[in-house]
């Protein structure tokens, strides 16, 4: 149980330190209607979250009869891995130079005018239909799933995820719930740096995650 736990928190740091959901949701905590919109946003995040790895983890053969990974397990590790390794070459080949200006992404003008409905498919599209959090949501959830748990500790393990993946959202909105327009030139600042080097950061971090689950994968098949 431990130490499936301490395999997923590492996936759930990755989708954690996403720059652009992080930017997002300090975007709406600028707009008048941010008491509603930032907890909307929140909720949609942990919905979408627990979405994907509770379909993955439901998904049948992914444990073995000998309690060790599957060869199902091993196939959607290695598939997940090189999905990660190509989406880090991308991010890498798109970074900005150190002299370029870093535009805001064009889907993100606007989203300081949402409503509550608006911010709350915004999250789930950005956990759902984001290959990068989708593959890491995903890779936890085959993680789980190959581990053989009991139902609680299935549970609680999902759990463990979805609240550390979730922590980057929810301490802006907190923080902002708490002590409203105080924190903003700190929400601010933050904002910029995580759209400027929103790139450089992922790469980084799918480039590991893409080379741990490739390697498993390889260690199950092969192994």
């Amino acid at each position: 149980m431990a130490e499936v736990v301490g395999e997923v928190i590492g996936f759930a740091v990755g989708i954690a330190v996403s720059p652009i959901p992080i930017a997002a949701v300090i975007l709406m905590l600028f707009a008048s209607r941010a008491r509603v919109t930032g907890p909307s946003f929140l909720f949609g995040w942990l919905i979408g979250i627990t979405l994907v790895v509770t379909v993955v983890v439901l998904v049948p053969g992914l444990g073995g009869d000998t309690g060790e990974p599957s060869t199902t397990s091993g196939v959607i590790k290695g598939v997940l891995g090189l999905l990660l390794l190509v989406v880090a070459a991308r991010q890498w080949a798109s970074r900005p130079g150190p002299d370029d200006e870093t535009p805001m992404p064009k889907w993100m003008v606007g989203v300081d005018k949402m409503g509550g409905g608006g911010a709350l498919g915004l999250a789930l599209l950005l956990t759902v239909l984001n290959p990068k959090n989708l593959v890491l949501a995903a890779a936890a959830g085959a993680v789980i799933g190959a581990a053989e748990l009991s139902t609680g500790e299935t549970v609680l393990a999902a759990g463990v995820f979805v609240v550390v993946a979730s922590l980057t959202i929810a301490i802006p909105v907190g923080g902002y719930l708490i002590a409203g327009d105080r924190v903003r030139p700190a929400l601010d600042n933050t904002k910029n740096w995580m759209i400027r080097n929103n790139a450089a950061v992922m790469s980084v971090l799918l480039l590991v995650f893409g080379v741990i689950l490739t390697g498993d994968a390889i260690g199950i098949l092969f192994g």
